[in-house]
Order: C-alpha cells, then structure tokens, then sequence
C-alpha cells in the first residue's frame, strides 16, 4: 500500500471544458513542474488508475461517458473536479444541455476551483486526493478484517438508483465471462427497476451508510424466486453475499422451495449457493454464448 501512494496514477477526462484547464493539466507534465518526478503517472487506462480527474462540465452527451470511465476503475479510487466548470458547472451552469459539475454524476472527493485552475492548485488536489485514497484503502483493510460488518436492510424506492448503479458495476465481470454485455441486469432501465419494487422485495446491505449489495426476491405459487443477488466489488468475499441469501430466504419463511438461476461459467456463484445446500435443477441455452444453471433449495415448510 504504502508503494502505492507514492505512484499514483491518475486517470484524464475532459467533459467538454474549453482546453483553459485542460492546457494547465498538461503544464504539469512539463519540466517546469515536472509532476512525474513526485511519481505520478499519467495513464490513458481508468482500470490502471487511482484518481479520476475531471475538467469541463457535465452535460447529457458526456454523463454517460464519465459513469462508464468510473465504474472501470477499481476500488479504492478518487474523483478530482479541476477547474471551475468540473466543480459546479461554471459559465455554463444555466445550459439547457448542462446538468453542472461531476458530482452531478459521480462522487467527487476534491474540488479545484479556478478559471483556468493554476498547475499548482492542480497538484494540490492530487496530493490532497492521495489522503483519501490512503483513507479509503485503509477503510477496506478493516472492512476485509472484520472490524467493520455490514447491516443487511429492507430497501426502499429511494434506493433505486443506487441499486440500479452497482448493479451495473457487479454485473459488468459477469457479461465478461460470456463476452455478452446485452445480459439484463446491465440493461435494466430505472423506470424497470422502479416497477420491480411493486412485485418485489428488497434487501440492500449497508455499510457507512452506503449501499454495497443487495438481493431481491417475490413468491410465486409456493416457491420464492430469488434475483440478481450482488456485492460491490470493493466488499466482496467478506461474507455479505451469504448474509443477504439467507435473509432474502427468511423473509419467505412460507415457501416450498428457493429458487434461482446463474450463468454456467459463474462458477463464484454456483459455489456460493451450493454451500447454502442449493443443487442444480436443470440447465437452459439461453444463446450462443450463455447458459443457464437452475439452482433450487427446499423450504424449511416443505414436506
């Protein structure tokens, strides 16, 4: 950890900015500042990098874009909104077109101001950045040693969003098993996720306050349907994923059976709900590349 912090490497997006910020983040990379000597790296890869950072303003054709880059990146990771315009929108705040500045869409940890934002002040945000990087890094230590356990709790509405956003990010490494990013949970809409809160329960797993997995589940006929059962990729293998099947099941103490289905080459999940004495009831060819695995558990009422 400690190399790490000492080699940050910073990822660059610029959300339309008009090049004043952008000319000042690359002065940084000149022998005046020569901000590599401090061993940052610049690199053009968001899954190689610590620190997003942002110039220019969000709008309706970037937001998109920006999400994408930062679902990429691997926990734990930082957002640095430089210049005036990434902070809150700027000149440009009242666009039709603008929705502001990236916290609109991501969460930013370090803000600099400045019209053009000065390369100084630019490698104040990166230093400033690396505390909370260290910071978020040793949260993940405790976490993986115990020191800190999830709440598992019954979602609401509210959380749709949420859900709907590291929903994405969980199911992103499973469309790439298949090579198919056209499986539902990365297609899910929010309208499709807001309607499923009606014929639907909801638990979320909490930590800090934030949402970091979550599972659904609905009865139909005598059996409980079990769904997208999923853990933020920053707290998995921390036991979170086995205490949100078990709660989803007692919140159906009624039926006959639990049933749920994986992709065949998920191996992670057919290993996890086989320790919870599930068993595989039939397979299914979805297409070419994807094939279903029907897992089913008895109910403790069966009989």
């Amino acid at each position: 950890m400690s190399s790490l912090s000492k080699s940050p490497w910073i990822f660059h997006y610029d959300a339309s900015s008009c090049n004043g910020c952008d000319i000042e983040v690359l002065a940084c990379l000149t022998p005046i500042y020569d901000v590599e000597r401090f061993g940052i790296v610049n690199t053009g890869n968001p899954k190689h990098a610590d620190i997003f950072l942002i110039t220019g303003s969000v709008n309706e054709q970037n937001k998109e874009v920006i999400q994408n880059l930062y679902n990429q990146m691997a926990d734990p990771k930082v957002v640095v909104a430089v210049g005036i315009c990434a902070t809150s929108g700027g000149i440009f705040a009242e666009c039709y077109n603008v929705m502001g500045g990236a916290d609109k869409i991501v969460p930013v940890d370090v803000y600099v101001p400045g019209c053009a934002a000065r390369p100084e002040a630019i490698i104040d945000g990166v230093v400033r950045a690396l505390g909370v990087l260290e910071e978020k890094r040793k949260r993940i230590k405790e976490i993986a040693a115990g020191q800190v356990t999830a709440t598992i709790e019954r979602a609401s509405l509210d959380d749709a969003e949420k859900i709907l956003e590291l929903q994405k990010i969980a199911y992103r490494s499973e469309a790439e098993l298949y090579n198919d990013f056209s499986i539902e949970p990365l297609t899910q809409s929010l309208d499709e996720i807001k309607a499923d809160f009606a014929t639907r329960t909801f638990l979320k797993a909490v930590i800090d306050g934030n949402i970091v997995g979550a599972v659904r589940g609905y009865m139909k006929g005598t059996a409980c349907r079990i769904e997208r059962l999923f853990v933020a990729p920053g707290s998995q293998n921390q036991g979170i994923g086995t205490r949100l099947m078990r709660e989803i099941e007692a919140t159906f103490p009624e039926s006959e059976t639990y049933d749920l289905f994986t992709g065949n080459r998920s191996k992670r999940n057919i290993f996890l709900v086989k320790k919870l004495n599930y068993k595989i009831s039939r397979t299914e060819k979805v297409n070419k590349r994807v094939e279903r695995v029907y897992l089913q558990k008895a109910g403790q009422n069966r009989g």
